[in-house]
């Protein structure tokens, strides 16, 4: 029999709908039922692409006698942490507060208010690595409820403070008063590179030891760095970073697209989720990798991950999906291995070299199976193997395919085909981003029909420029988050200078207004997550960690910024000057959990180069300036006067198309070839 959740669209909530516990989703009906009862509530707050998360669906959440239990003791609340990131927000900030850390599946225990008092992830069926068994931990706190009531209460009046004491930074920690030249300082921007450089993987690649996530920001950051100051350490690294990845089992070298993390050191073994906003970032850093050096495989590697994400991670209205799940058949990564023998039997006489270059073998590389990664160098295979280069390269380029379509006929992982609004624009920028880098407009049709599925299904009807937060099969729901707004903003901005269709960066620009209005706190410097007025949840935080997504508050720092320079509107840039001021002591600490924000840093350093391209022929010399590099450029277009925009105001002259280059609306002498204005830049 289906519960609650049967009523929902989240592919996550809908595999818990017929779970034998009285799952409710999170809302008004649960709230009463547990004031009503005077129960504890749980919240179990998981992904449809989380590995425990299934498992402990499989070992607690359909068994019948712990679903009693819950049920009995228990108002239980199942939430997909990517369609209420706000809530997850909360009840993860103060799981940490209790355990030191967190991670999914969360369970959090909460009095009938809301008010958390006690949590932690996942917890195995019987005692087992060194934690308590589930029907342990529900039987001792619903004791503890009945028995030590006030304890639990103070408990939750602490955590919730503690919660609310966690919105207090970067008030009144520096002299705004001060040039922006001295507030920020190419010091500061070296140090943050000594900082990550401290703390690289200079074998590997990457940032830290095992598990390893992909680290976007920090290597871009290197690699802009190395593009004003030719630091080779800077450079070597980030770039080592990125053919590590490349090589190793993270990444997808049959179908394209990257996992989430390495359990590894070497990048070798995945949780083999796949999802939306990784990919994203990743195709944004090939890409400056690839402006940067000219290296064929990183545009190669680009056309790969979004081949995948036009194959298996786009709907038919455009939008992007949301995840592929880890597990195929309840087996973690089933669907990628390989073992010997079948390798063998499809590839005959190829066999050999392939298993050589991919490390195949009988006995696998990781549990029995082999995942397919490239330890070595082609070159070096070639040569043990008694062939060229090219003649194995070209062996494995007839092998892969006969791979695929093998792997093709397995029953595949699960789907998550909701279409999330932040996530989405993060993969309209990246489309962008390979458009410009690879001169190849497919990837601007790619991002053009994204936001126009964004637009027709997540805009909200009326005056207002209010958006949905998720989408599937017609329904879009729950108001949108800073972070929605903070990388649809972002998006628009670069669909308007790879495009060059003005209308776009206007969009953006209303979109500040909103969210200057609705986020704002109390002392108009940062964001809260969540819009004033939202009503159920029990703080507003306001995030600023770029962790597996950039903060929504470092994303508006970059747009406020950009669009006081578009609309000249020096309050967004005082805005902008102030939110990364008030954090810059923090950020130059600890640079690899402030990524975003240290590149605002250097943004500020290096200077914002203006582009200003007038005439007829403007879309092409827009397309010209798109694939060189230059991160942190301001760039319009037009071929008549835009009078609110001041860099396109008095810069037509008749017949010709000139490219302006401006710091601060002062102009040097207008050029017309893209050759001149390079050398300025």
């Amino acid at each position: 029999m289906a519960n609650r959740l049967a009523k929902e669209t989240s592919p996550y909530l809908l595999q818990h709908a017929h779970n034998p516990v009285d799952w409710y989703p999170w809302g008004e009906e649960a709230f009463r039922k547990a004031e009503e009862e005077n129960k504890p509530i749980l919240v179990s707050i998981g992904y449809a692409a989380c590995h425990w998360c299934h498992v402990m669906e499989r070992e607690s959440f359909e068994n019948e006698t712990t679903a009693q239990l819950m049920n009995e003791h228990f108002v239980n609340i199942k939430i997909d942490r990517e369609e209420r990131p706000d809530i997850d927000h909360i009840y993860m900030d103060a799981l940490q507060a209790i355990a030191g850390n967190g991670g999914w599946p969360l369970n959090m225990f909460l009095l009938p208010d809301r008010q958390p008092f006690y949590g932690g992830t996942y917890f195995p069926p019987k005692q087992a690595y060194n934690r308590p068994s589930w029907t342990e931990v529900l039987l001792a706190v619903s004791d503890a409820f009945k028995t030590k009531r006030k304890d639990l209460e103070e408990q939750a009046a602490n955590l919730t403070q503690h919660l609310n004491q966690s919105n207090q930074f970067g008030v009144n920690t520096v002299d705004l008063g001060l040039p922006k030249e001295e507030l920020f300082t190419q010091a500061q921007a070296d140090a943050m590179v000594l900082a990550l450089l401290g703390q690289a993987d200079k074998e590997w690649g990457g940032f830290g030891h095992a598990p390893k996530f992909p680290g976007c920001f920090s290597i871009q950051y290197l690699l802009r760095h190395y593009r004003t100051n030719k630091d080779e350490a800077a450079l070597r690294q980030a770039l080592l970073s990125l053919d590590k990845m490349i090589d190793g089992g993270i990444y997808d070298q049959l179908g394209g697209g990257f996992s989430r993390y390495s359990t590894d050191e070497k990048w070798l073994a995945p949780h083999f989720e796949k999802m939306l906003y990784d990919n994203a970032l990743l195709v944004d850093t090939l890409c400056e990798a690839y402006q940067l050096t000219g290296n064929k495989r990183y545009a190669q590697t680009v056309r790969h991950t979004l081949a995948f994400i036009q194959r298996e991670m786009t709907s038919p209205e455009g939008g992007f999906y949301s995840a592929l799940d880890a597990d195929s058949e309840g087996v973690e990564g089933k669907f990628y291995v390989w073992g010997e023998e079948e390798v063998d039997q499809l590839l005959g006489p190829d066999a050999p070299a392939f298993k050589a270059y991919y490390d195949i073998s009988r006995h696998g590389n990781w549990e029995d199976v082999n995942i397919l990664w490239a330890p070595r160098p082609l070159e070096t295979v070639a040569e043990e193997q008694g062939m060229t280069a090219a003649a194995l390269e070209a062996l494995l380029e007839r092998s892969k395919p006969v791979l695929m379509a093998a792997r093709d006929k397995r029953i595949r992982p699960g789907l998550d085909d909701k279409i999330l609004l932040g996530w989405n624009a993060l993969m309209i920028h990246a489309c962008c981003k390979a458009a410009a880098a690879l001169g190849d407009g497919a990837y601007l049709a790619m991002a053009e029909a994204a936001m126009g599925c964004i637009l027709k299904n997540m805009r909200k009807p009326g005056a207002s420029p209010a958006y949905w937060h998720t989408y599937k099969e017609g329904s879009a729901r729950y108001p949108a988050f800073l972070d929605d707004y903070a990388n649809l903003i972002r998006a628009l901005i670069t669909l308007q200078e790879t495009s060059g269709n003005l209308e776009w960066v206007r969009t953006a620009g209303e979109l500040v207004t909103f969210v200057l209005e609705q986020f704002s706190d109390e002392n108009l410097r940062y964001f809260y997550y969540t819009a004033s007025g939202q009503a159920d949840v029990i703080v507003r935080k306001k995030e600023i960690y770029d962790g597996a997504v950039p903060s929504g508050n470092a994303v508006m720092a970059h747009n406020l910024w950009h669009l006081s320079i578009v609309f000249d509107k020096s309050e967004w840039a005082e805005r902008a000057l102030g939110m990364t001021a008030g954090l810059s002591q923090t950020l130059i600490r600890y640079p690899t959990s402030f990524g975003v924000w240290a590149a605002m840093i250097m943004r500020l350093v290096q200077g914002t180069p203006e582009l200003a391209v007038a005439g007829p022929a403007y879309k092409e010399r827009i397309r010209e300036l798109n694939e060189l590099y230059i991160p942190y450029k301001v760039l319009l277009g037009a071929d008549a006067e835009a009078g609110d925009m001041p860099l396109l105001q008095q810069r037509m002259q008749q017949g010709r198309t000139l490219i302006y280059l401006c710091r601060d609306y002062q102009c040097v002498k207008p050029v017309e070839y893209i050759s001149e204005i390079t050398n300025l830049i």
